[in-house]
């Protein structure tokens, strides 16, 4: 593994090392003088790249377009002033979720596993914005420039490593080498955490969450791993104790108590969420059936239900079991998108297409129910309508990877090989292989035959081998 040069490797040390609670430092201009904005943004993006393609991710468009929806909402309220935001959804069942410079915003699938309500899952994300609007790597840089860089490479192997699901040897070489860098960065990184836990709470608040959630979240985590000697990856860069419990809860307490908790739309993506990360759906049907045993009037479980019935062919129990979820509330999103799910996989087209039509006729502009259309379209196989409606997806979504990937896959069925390699370019250079989009445009412009495609082709070819020189330059 290649490490990359001491800015990007600090980052990588604010997202791992540990932190605990003490004074408030306060935010000068030297920061900014190291680190500006724009640099945190495009290292950032850089950085993002870079994860991309070494951690597997969720491409669920529902679970997407929640996250980043929720995320949204929650930085209306905060004190952040740059609001492009960039997300990656992380294949893994472990707890973690992070924030790094220039709006990323880094969730694990198992959060929604662990976050029971939707007020904890918003008191882990509204902890995060803080951590972007206060610039803590801004000022992470300038306590560490004196960082040694053996340290930080060893550091950053062991970050990278646990992302991508390494385990055991990801985690040990954290633990191994933070010990080195305690002394130095205690006092800081404990007033980073303090602040970003007062000021989510003050976040979460506004925001019309019950702020009470952050404390309670910390304190059942607390509980869940207090012998553990795995402990996920959020408790190593979020460590939890009992002082910073009784703080969170002692601020807590002086908010309004009549914040909301928990919304259906929450449970039924964690439902999703529980799905996925089951090993076959017969476990998942057996956990749902248990659930609605012991409260036949848990929607989210009846939902999860259906989802694990169609996965595991059950077609005719997955109608039944989605029925009485229709008919109380006939026009809602993701029940609906579930019964075109099941239409699909029993071949009903026509009832899949005409279901998927009135969806975007009342949520116009909604990703999940563009990307069930699009569906519907290929198995109808009118790749060509399915293609344009990708290309607008791309107009929309221009950064994320799952759209550009389809959309290669679209242009070679339908023959557009031009746009096949266009496409395959972005995708590759949204996943950090900058060697591979940069091919992929020599591979269109020499099946271009019109001078302004090629021009545009060379264009952006340049445009990449700029970016390609700037992560070389890292690494």
């Amino acid at each position: 593994m290649k490490f990359l040069r001491p800015t990007l490797l600090t980052l990588a040390c604010l997202l791992s090392q540990p932190a605990w609670s003490d004074d408030l430092p306060s935010l000068g201009d030297a920061s900014s003088g190291i680190v500006s904005p724009e640099q945190e943004y495009q290292l950032g993006r850089a950085w993002l790249s870079m994860l991309r393609g070494q951690v597997g991710q969720l491409s669920d468009p529902i679970l997407k377009d929640y996250v980043e929806s929720s995320v949204y909402k929650l930085a209306e309220t905060s004190q952040l002033q740059d609001r492009r935001l960039e997300f990656v959804l992380i294949a893994s069942p472990q707890l973690n979720a992070f924030a790094a410079p220039g709006g990323i915003i880094g969730v694990n699938g198992g959060l929604f596993l662990h976050a029971q309500t939707e007020a904890e899952y918003a008191s882990v994300l509204a902890h995060e914005l803080a951590h972007l609007s206060q610039r803590h790597f801004a000022r992470g840089v300038e306590a560490q420039q004196r960082m040694q860089l053996p340290l930080m490479a060893a550091l950053l192997a062991g970050v990278v490593a646990a992302a991508a699901g390494a385990g055991d040897a990801g985690i040990a070489a954290i633990m191994s080498t933070q010990a080195a860098a305690i002394q130095s960065q205690r006092r800081f990184s404990r007033q980073n955490e303090q602040e970003a836990d007062r000021i989510g709470l003050i976040n979460l608040e506004k925001a019309g969450y019950d702020p009470r959630a952050m404390p309670s979240m910390f304190e059942r985590l607390m509980r869940q791993y207090r012998y553990d000697q795995k402990p996920p990856e959020f408790l190593l860069t979020h460590p939890v104790n009992e002082s910073r419990i009784a703080d969170t809860r002692n601020r807590a307490e002086q908010y309004n108590k009549q914040g909301r908790e928990d919304s259906l739309r929450y449970q039924l993506v964690r439902a999703r969420v529980q799905l996925r990360f089951e090993s076959t759906p017969g476990l998942g049907t057996k956990r749902f059936r248990a659930m609605l045993e012991e409260n036949p009037q848990l929607d989210a479980a009846r939902y999860g239900l259906a989802l694990s019935l169609i996965k595991g062919g059950q077609l005719d129990e997955a109608r039944e079991t989605l029925a009485p979820l229709l008919k109380s509330q006939p026009d809602d999103l993701l029940y609906n998108l579930a019964s075109v799910e099941l239409d699909i996989t029993a071949n009903r087209l026509p009832q899949a297409l005409e279901r998927v039509q009135r969806m975007l006729q009342l949520y116009p502009g909604s990703y999940p129910a563009q990307q069930a259309r699009i569906d519907v379209l290929t198995k109808q196989g009118k790749t060509g309508e399915a293609e344009r409606e990708l290309d607008r997806l791309a107009e929309r979504r221009p950064r994320d990877p799952d759209i550009w990937y389809q959309v290669s896959e679209m242009r070679g069925l339908t023959g557009n090989i031009v746009g096949l390699h266009q496409a395959r370019a972005e995708y590759f250079a949204l996943v950090g292989d900058y060697g591979q989009a940069v091919e992929q445009l020599d591979l269109a412009k020499r099946r271009s035959n019109n001078f302004q495609l090629a021009s545009r082709i060379d264009a952006r070819q340049r445009q990449l081998e700029e970016e390609k020189r700037m992560i070389e330059g890292m690494r």
